[in-house]
């Protein structure tokens, strides 16, 4: 058996399933992108962390959001409060004399911060602490009815852009500019790993607190663990790709072998002791060479080590190896019992990976075919279509903005930031990521600006608002996606330009018919590629591209679905997702009731032609509730209330992706269809 054929053979499968080094790399790109625009305003920050900011795209890849305040810092000494304004800033002091190793007190030592900080506050040793538990007690008397408390966060289920659910973790903490003398040790071990820049970026970015205490400590309702996530990020990102394959080959391995048919309270073995291992592993420099050929020797060096730490009852920490993540579940019978199950897999060898559907075909491949040979360049993996299909999804699902800051003057200031960030070095993945949030951006202002001068009164300000408002949308047409042609469309029939409404109609579908569209997943690669294969990933997006319509809750499009938008916000959901083929038909219809009657029947026949009969390629499963619903109001408007019945019950019987069931039951209450 050739192992190192084998090995590559893997990898070959692992970068089809995990992601190829292109695909991680625009992931990250795109996600770091949106993450840099969302904190350069407003006195909270946040941070995306989790196996989705690593990189990973599998069904269960979780994403995890810490916010803290800038106007809150945590230092270790008194003398760093000199770099700051204490006037301005509540200075808080790390306490950890009395906790396990990576836990800490915070003592507040002037005893002023903010309201909701101040009434998380507990009297001990005759000063005022942070309490985590109250803390979390405080940000989660705000959480909707569907969220639930994990930890030191809190857990809601979000849906994704490609229609996939995952679990999101929202955690509230504190951060510090300075990092924590008791990982000092670190810095020192870093000879070969991870490069001298990397620790660098590390410790100047300083480290955050997470609201949750040491089960086994003296202060557990009271200690905050030392959360090292933003580090973990960027050294994952430091990995070359065979290590982080290596990664998602533990990841796989602990899902699909080690805790294949346990319930979650049965598991003792997480996927964050899977990248500790992995991150020894290679600090430790135990494997001369971290390439394709040598993927199956990597693995084995991580699962032998997992199996010492759980022989030993210790698993150390990468930051602060005092910090022993085994102490409060791993021990006594439940370890013995886990080292024989793990040591058992062991003695199989490599054969124990036959076990894991996701690896199992890579190994058999060899097996039946000894003198196979595997190329594993990157470009001979996946097709130029399918890695624009993924890209192109990951851009439109990461462009989103809070809804309660856009509001005009923030607009301004994004726009400013991308002016920035346009001069500094961008990645191709970055340029065309940061084209799309612009369009996105004048996009929205274009809206808010309209809705705030239309009843000022004032004509010369109407009038200034509305033609800037008109150049914005103009330019989000021009560099935008396919699709976003319909918000100029959408704000000439707000302002009564029904005629200018319909030609940017046709316009687009002319545009809609090129045989090579990519709309969302759906795309023809063979005449994709012969049209605008080899161009810019801008060229691209701008002339082959469409995707669904995105209305934020807070901005008024058009009056006709402010009632859906409304019954979001009303159920803390905040955008409607719209299918652009279903609101392409619905503003047609709109615009032609006052210019042409015959071509508005003809385009609600289309409309409902297509929610009655489309089986997923242009109206994907979770957006059929709005889909109902935009056929029932445009039906009652023509004066069909027996059909427009029908589509609201319909809108009511789908999944309630949207939460608009509140605006579709108040709509047939008002239908007063006669008996």
């Amino acid at each position: 058996m050739d192992v190192q054929t084998m090995s590559e053979s893997v990898y070959v499968g692992m970068c089809i399933k995990i992601g190829t080094p292109q695909q991680v790399a625009s992931r990250r790109d795109i996600w770091d992108i949106r993450e840099l625009l969302r904190n350069q305003h407003g006195v909270q920050r946040s941070m995306r962390s989790g196996s989705r900011r690593e990189g990973f795209r599998l069904p269960d890849s979780d994403v995890d959001t810490m916010y803290w305040q800038t106007n809150h810092r945590v230092i270790w000494d008194f003398s760093q409060s000199e770099f700051y304004n204490i006037h301005r800033q509540a200075m808080i002091l790390c306490d950890n004399s009395e906790s396990p190793a990576g836990f800490t007190l915070l003592w507040l030592p002037l005893e002023r911060a903010g309201q909701e900080v101040l009434s998380s506050c507990v009297r001990m040793n005759g000063g005022l602490y942070i309490s985590s538990s109250k803390y979390r007690e405080n940000v989660c008397a705000s959480l909707t009815p569907d969220d639930r408390i994990h930890g030191p966060c809190s857990t809601r289920t979000d849906g994704l852009e490609n229609y996939l659910t995952l679990d999101h973790d929202e955690a509230y903490c504190f951060v510090s500019d300075f990092w924590p003398p008791s990982a000092s040790s670190w810095i020192d071990r870093c000879h070969s790993w991870p490069p001298l820049h990397v620790v660098n970026d590390i410790v100047r970015n300083g480290c955050h607190f997470v609201a949750i205490g040491h089960k086994l400590g003296n202060h557990e309702d009271n200690e905050w663990r030392i959360s090292f996530s933003q580090a973990e990020y960027k050294l994952v990102y430091s990995m070359n790709h065979t290590q982080f394959i290596t990664y998602g080959l533990m990841k796989l391995f602990l899902k699909e072998i080690i805790n294949k048919e346990l319930r979650d309270e049965e598991t003792q073995l997480c996927s964050y002791h899977m990248k500790t291992a992995v991150f020894w592993a290679i600090q430790q420099n135990t494997l001369p060479q971290w390439c394709p050929q040598n993927l199956l020797a990597g693995f084995w060096v991580c699962f032998r080590l997992l199996i010492k730490w759980v022989y030993e009852g210790i698993c150390p920490n990468f930051f602060i190896p005092e910090n022993n993540m085994f102490l409060s579940k791993i021990h006594g019978q439940a370890q013995t019992s886990l080292f024989r199950r793990l040591y058992g897999l062991y003695e199989r060898g490599i054969a124990l990976l036959l076990h894991s559907p996701s690896i199992r075909s890579s190994i058999i491949d060899v097996l039946c075919n000894p003198r196979l040979t595997v190329c594993t360049d990157e470009h001979t993996l996946i097709s130029e279509a399918e890695f624009d299909v993924e890209l192109f999804r990951e851009i439109h699902s990461n462009d989103a903005h809070r809804t309660s800051e856009l509001r005009a003057e923030l607009c301004m200031k994004y726009l400013h930031t991308i002016e920035q960030l346009i001069e500094s070095p961008l990645t191709q993945y970055q340029v065309v990521s940061l084209q799309k949030h612009t369009a996105t951006i004048l996009e929205c202002t274009a809206f808010i600006l309209h809705n705030m001068y239309t009843n000022t009164g004032v004509n010369k300000q109407m009038y200034i608002a509305d033609k800037m408002s008109r150049h914005m949308l103009e330019l989000v047409a021009k560099f935008g996606f396919v699709s976003d042609m319909l918000y100029i469309a959408m704000f000439y029939y707000k302002t009564l330009r029904y005629r200018e409404a319909l030609s940017v109609i046709e316009l687009t579908k002319v545009k809609l018919v090129q045989p090579y569209l990519m709309y969302n997943g759906y795309v023809d690669r063979e005449r994709y590629t012969a049209a605008v294969g080899g161009q810019s990933l801008s060229t691209k997006m701008r002339q082959a591209v469409a995707r669904d319509i995105k209305l934020y809750d807070e901005i008024c499009y058009i009056s006709e679905l402010l009632p859906e938008q409304q019954s979001c916000t009303l159920n803390s959901s905040h955008t409607l997702l719209i299918p652009l083929y279903v609101l392409l038909h619905m503003l047609e219809f709109l615009s032609s009731r006052h210019v042409d009657t015959v071509r508005a029947q003809a385009a609600l026949d289309d409309l409902q032609v297509l929610v009655h009969h489309d089986q997923g390629p242009l109206i994907p499963f979770y957006h059929r509730d709005i889909s109902w619903e935009i056929l029932g109001i445009c039906q009652q408007m023509a004066g069909n209330l027996q059909a427009a019945l029908y589509s609201y019950q319909q809108s009511l019987r789908q999944d309630p992706f949207h939460k608009i069931q509140t605006a579709t039951t108040k709509r047939i209450n008002d239908l007063h269809i006669p008996p």
